[in-house]
């Protein structure tokens, strides 16, 4: 590791807290240069929801490469393109009752965030974004000053505006309906704060600590956006393809965005893609007003679409998720339920957080757990929470192993 020390920028961060060169990965597994074999409960922060150098998506893309097929192409008419919009309107969206356009950002889930607030801003006339505490959008500028984490707005080194943070879910406590406290608000005209031109929430955030929105909460907010003239922008970036059971994060409160955002585990394999659905009315863009060099890759739509065949034709996928999350939460509960009152576990599908309290318990805990073979880190404001991203493909033995590793690996932080 000590050349990488000497080359690469102090910003590099997981290669710090998993210090191991990695060689190859498959599913779940990562096989460091030494030949270690290491469960991996990270996913690429959520960009491997079908796992590792998935063989049936690798397919695909080695087809595709093989025929001297448009790989770069800009934003011009390829059949890839028109395949993954074609199979992502029928598989996903008539099912689920939605029509949307597609817009294809920059490569990250920043690039669609950033896209998503210029346009409601554009739509609107408004400038002030609300945005939610504990939020986390990406860090790009506009993106960040949208998110919470003082850690990372303070590196960003100007003055961010443009953004209003109101308390989510359960930020004030149980006996508060912070959704009332926004709706009163926006609709009071005195109370300092400028009309919104969207805003912008996670279903669950990931970031923040795995913090969990309820329906109610959720619909009040979608029904918040309407009344003041906003638009509802749904950040589906790392708890969409699948994460949290369903294909969005949203579908169990019924909710309807004017805007989703989406990236990371959308290609499926890794590949950079992100993309805006945007509802039909609010496609008020010009010609070449957003653009990016890297938009649309046509090897990482050929992924996509590969994926979205492959997993989201029928129901047995996602019921698949909801069973192996709750079998992971039922777990988890057990081992928090030996330590008393100390710990807590919340998370929706196969995104799971366990609630250390301390930082410290949480930093000895992953880092004990990463020596035993199993990758998975930290969340939350303090970094107190750690969070359970595996592969939505793991098999059951693996995922077990994983879970005995950190069960191991607490009851060594806490001696």
């Amino acid at each position: 590791m000590q050349a990488f020390e000497a080359l690469e920028s102090n910003v590099r961060s997981y290669s710090r807290l998993f210090p191991a060169i990695f060689s190859r990965a498959r599913g779940s597994i990562m096989l460091t240069e030494s030949g270690r074999k290491v469960i991996d409960f990270l996913s690429g922060a959520g960009a491997l929801n079908y796992g590792h150098n998935n063989h049936q998506i690798k397919a695909a893309i080695a087809e595709y490469l093989a025929s001297d097929a448009v790989v770069h192409g800009l934003d011009m008419a390829t059949p890839a393109k028109l395949e993954f919009m074609e199979t992502f309107s029928s598989v996903i969206l008539r099912k689920r009752g939605l029509q949307y356009r597609f817009q294809f950002t920059g490569p990250t889930g920043a690039d669609a965030i950033e896209a998503a607030l210029k346009l409601s801003r554009k739509v609107t006339g408004r400038k002030n974004i609300i945005s939610f505490t504990r939020g986390y959008h990406g860090l790009s500028l506009g993106a960040v000053a949208a998110s919470g984490n003082r850690f990372l707005r303070t590196a960003s080194g100007v003055s961010l505006s443009g953004a209003t943070f109101m308390p989510y879910d359960g930020y004030l406590g149980p006996a508060v309906d912070t959704a009332e406290y926004l709706r009163k608000a926006l609709l009071d005209k005195s109370s300092g704060i400028d009309s919104p031109a969207a805003i912008l929430v996670e279903a669950v955030q990931g970031e923040g600590g795995i913090n969990v929105a309820s329906k109610e909460w959720l619909q009040s907010i979608q029904a918040i956006a309407k009344d003041a003239g906003a638009l509802f922008i749904v950040d589906d970036v790392q708890m969409g393809c699948g994460r949290t059971g369903e294909f969005f994060s949203f579908e169990f409160a019924s909710l309807s965005p004017d805007i989703v955002v989406m990236s990371k585990s959308l290609s499926g394999y890794g590949l950079p893609l992100s993309m805006l659905l945007i509802k039909e009315g609010l496609d008020a863009w010009q010609p070449g007003e957003h653009t990016s060099t890297f938009r649309g890759n046509n090897l990482a739509l050929v992924a996509a679409t590969a994926a979205l065949d492959i997993y989201w034709r029928c129901q047995n996928f996602s019921q698949g998720v909801q069973r192996m999350g709750e079998f992971m939460r039922r777990r988890l509960e057990a081992i928090a339920s030996k330590h008393g009152n100390s710990f807590a576990v919340r998370g929706r599908g196969m995104a799971l957080g366990f609630d250390c309290q301390v930082a410290e318990i949480a930093e000895v805990t992953t880092r004990k757990a990463f020596d035993k073979g199993l990758i998975i880190e930290r969340c939350g404001p303090d970094d107190q929470v750690v969070k359970f991203l595996p592969a939505l493909t793991v098999d059951h033995e693996t995922l077990n192993d994983g879970l005995q590793i950190f069960e191991a690996s607490l009851a060594e932080a806490l001696k």
